[in-house]
């Protein structure tokens, strides 16, 4: 190691800064993550448009809890795979204001949506747009989320 060239030790440095890049870019929530979220938001849809409010509510308080202990465990990012977990300093510490930011995002879309869908006279604004944000979240949640991330820095 004493007889390493300045421009080899570069090469290496700059090596290991790309495939540290490399795994931050792949951090991020399971393909799992998304489906439920998205299984989730069509189940409110449906119980909204369908049962009484006040079963609409708990429904979505209850939505609210399971997906806070979901979250707790995966919000930091760092755990995408079973294989895969790296440090807090690689995967960033942004992601969990990334996601809720995401989330709240999502929750106004479903809300205007189902405002326009009212408007237009159609039947069950509720579930129409519960059933758009899902396939939203389902197909699209991880590429947002990279998308933001990259906005953001995280």
């Amino acid at each position: 190691m004493d007889n390493i060239a300045p421009d080899q030790a570069r090469t290496a440095l700059d090596a290991a800064d790309r495939a540290r890049r490399q795994v931050a870019e792949e951090v991020g929530l399971p393909r799992g993550y998304w489906w439920a979220m998205a299984a989730g938001w069509a189940v409110l849809g449906v119980l909204d448009d369908l049962l009484p409010s006040w079963v609409a509510v708990i429904a979505t308080l209850c939505f609210g809890a399971g997906h806070s202990f979901l979250a707790s465990r995966l919000l930091s990012g760092r755990r995408r795979t079973d294989r895969l977990q790296v440090s807090a300093a690689v995967a960033g510490h942004r992601i969990p204001l990334v996601v809720v930011g995401m989330l709240v995002g999502l929750v106004a879309v479903t809300v205007l949506a189902a405002l326009a869908v009212d408007a237009d006279g159609a039947r069950h604004a509720g579930i129409w747009a519960g059933l758009l944000v899902a396939a939203v979240v389902g197909f699209g949640g991880p590429e947002i989320l990279r998308v933001l991330r990259r906005w953001v820095r995280a």
